[in-house]
């Protein structure tokens, strides 16, 4: 299939967010490098959109998210006096279902999301980070739910969430002091799955890419929509639950060809369907 590419970007040259596809692989990038890639209005609408597309699309088949420069990933909530524009009760009432940036607590999207952490993941942006599926991240990396230094709370799934990845401890400890906690600590507490010097970043990210392109779309897939749709089961309650991609995985063309690959001992070609 030949590869595609496609570029978006909101109309302030400042603000910008970025969407590649290329080689089934779709990357998104926020650059508002002059806020540490903070997130305002309109970035997030804009980010919405993106996800909104790529759940369309069914020749994606993983997603990388990270922030432009190298200082930072994302940094939260745009608090300049420009953007902030509501008090805290009123940005409480307003919330996206789907979470900071359309992606911290969104279950519709069946594609795996890598975040890479360039730099400072903070307030929503470890909302995203914890929104992702794979972790990444540069040894320079900083990670935190800083909201109550500043008077607010990570109301986008940053507290909720936080207690169900890492032991409750860590996450308290986390939670009720607002502090920062780098790269080495989070892989430390299982949120990070890899942690490389940040000029090593990209090759350490197309390593996890290669891997799960490697494996059947209609698998991952599958995977994907049977973790996200399935928390609130046990176990077995899950196992029993006909989704649509299970079900579509289960009677797919990839499940013949992995089969046909595996007896004929050569590398699968994927249908995707």
């Amino acid at each position: 299939m030949t590869a595609t590419a496609v570029q978006a970007s909101v109309e302030a040259p400042v603000d910008v967010v970025t969407l590649t596809i290329e080689n089934h692989v779709a990357t998104v990038v926020i650059d508002r490098q002059h806020v540490l890639n903070a997130v305002d209005g309109t970035t997030h609408a804009r980010l919405n959109e993106i996800w909104a597309q790529l759940e369309q699309d069914p020749s994606v088949r993983a997603v990388v998210i990270t922030g432009a420069g190298s200082r930072a990933f994302c940094v939260g909530a745009d608090m300049s006096a420009s953007a902030v524009d509501k008090t805290g009760l009123e940005y409480w009432a307003g919330l996206d279902p789907n979470g900071f940036g359309g992606l911290s607590l969104r279950t519709s999207l069946d594609i795996p999301v890598i975040a890479r952490v360039n730099g400072y993941a903070l307030g929503g942006g470890m909302e995203m980070v914890l929104g992702a599926d794979i972790v990444v991240a540069a040894d320079t990396a900083k990670f935190g739910l800083t909201e109550p230094r500043v008077g607010r709370l990570a109301l986008d799934g940053g507290i909720h969430q936080l207690v169900r990845r890492i032991p409750y401890t860590q996450a308290m400890g986390m939670l009720l002091t607002g502090r920062k906690a780098d790269a080495a600590e989070m892989q430390s507490m299982g949120l990070v799955n890899e942690v490389v010097p940040a000029e090593e970043l990209d090759a350490a990210v197309q390593r996890w890419v290669d891997q799960i392109v490697a494996c059947a779309p209609t698998s991952v897939r599958a995977v994907k929509q049977m973790v996200t749709q399935t928390s609130h089961l046990t176990a077995r309650e899950a196992r029993g639950l006909r989704l649509p991609a299970l079900m579509g995985a289960l009677d797919s063309e990839d499940s013949a060809e992995g089969v046909r690959a595996f007896q004929e001992k050569r590398p699968p070609v994927w249908p995707g369907r």
